[in-house]
């Protein structure tokens, strides 16, 4: 399940600009950390069996019910506790971030007659974001719709807000503090829905499944909301036009940080993703593990400028080398 997904580093000595996570660049944890280690009794004591008091403050902030909201262990915890609670029919475009469709064969349906739809908006690997119009038109074809909203901070396109989303039956919202605050290390997301949605998912919910680190950070984080990551979806689009400008490259349009790349010809992302590692001490994601891609695509996520030109340059110098070799 788990294995193939980005951020892989540990695979490769000395990497010195990952662009394999869609995590925005540079994001300093100094005060986060700093609070953190001021407070030694929160790694003593066990957590809040359900993170009530996390609950609560995102309620306040979203202007919705404490009930309404459900905190997990990161937005993956999420996806697998809504495909546990309802294992319906599922639909799941592709490409599209993989676990959804890996929760859904770990808890097969029991209920034929009604139907679910998976979304990703912003949408992983592509970067799309679904207009609002086809997400209203998809609630009215389907009973439930859930909406991965893990990137909506990642994007200047409409996403729609938690007091809208939370009065809709048949809708239910999945957010990332691991995106919006940029620390995949400690877990931490969150459900959004209708009360009588997320009373059906605390049916299913694991108790500690949440650590006090993670509470406690998330608290300081919504009390500090400049710490949240803003991607300069500026330097992302300059760096697009860098790539697309690479003889035998094609890279998607994107609204967001992230992109999706592809070999016109036989060069592989694998062949790619080794050669920048090992010479270059760089990482992207090679993509072809997501279902519908082939393997000649590959993701990435802008950087700094510096880091960004880093990279053009290095995959410039992997087509060269690849093209002398041909017969």
């Amino acid at each position: 399940m788990i294995k193939g997904h980005g951020d892989d580093a540990y695979q490769y000595p000395h990497i010195v600009s990952d662009f394999s996570s869609n995590i925005c660049a540079q994001k300093s944890h100094q005060a986060l950390m700093g609070y953190l280690a001021a407070h030694p009794e929160f790694a003593s004591h066990y957590p809040e069996p359900e993170a009530w008091s996390l609950e609560q403050l995102i309620a306040e902030q979203q202007d919705i019910a404490p009930e309404q909201v459900i905190v997990t262990n990161g937005a993956t915890e999420a996806i697998y506790l809504i495909a546990q609670a309802f294992p319906l029919q599922a639909d799941i475009p592709r490409p599209t971030f993989s676990e959804y469709e890996d929760a859904c064969q770990l808890f097969p349906r029991t209920d034929e007659e009604h139907r679910m739809l998976w979304l990703c908006n912003p949408n992983n690997p592509t970067g799309d974001v679904y207009d609002q119009s086809v997400i209203d038109r998809m609630m009215a074809q389907y009973d439930l719709v859930v909406v991965d909203q893990s990137y909506e901070n990642y994007t200047h396109h409409f996403i729609m807000q938690p007091r809208w989303a939370a009065r809709m039956p048949n809708l239910i919202q999945i957010h990332s503090f691991t995106k919006t605050y940029g620390i995949p290390g400690l877990r931490l997301g969150y459900i959004t829905a209708h009360a009588a949605l997320t009373a059906h998912l605390r049916h299913f919910l694991r108790p500690w499944s949440v650590s006090s680190l993670a509470i406690e950070a998330g608290k300081f984080l919504l009390r500090n909301d400049e710490l949240r990551c803003t991607p300069d979806l500026n330097e992302a689009c300059r760096l697009r036009d860098m790539l697309q400008q690479i003889d035998g490259i094609l890279t998607q349009e994107t609204q967001t940080n992230f992109m999706l790349c592809q070999f016109e010809s036989e060069h592989t992302a694998a062949q790619l993703k080794d050669y920048l590692a090992r010479q270059h001490h760089l990482l992207i994601r090679d993509a072809s593990n997501f279902r519908g891609l082939t393997a000649r695509h590959f993701r990435i996520a802008a950087q700094t400028p510096a880091e960004n030109d880093a990279l053009v340059s290095a995959i410039q110098e992997f087509v060269l080398i690849h093209q002398q070799e041909l017969p």
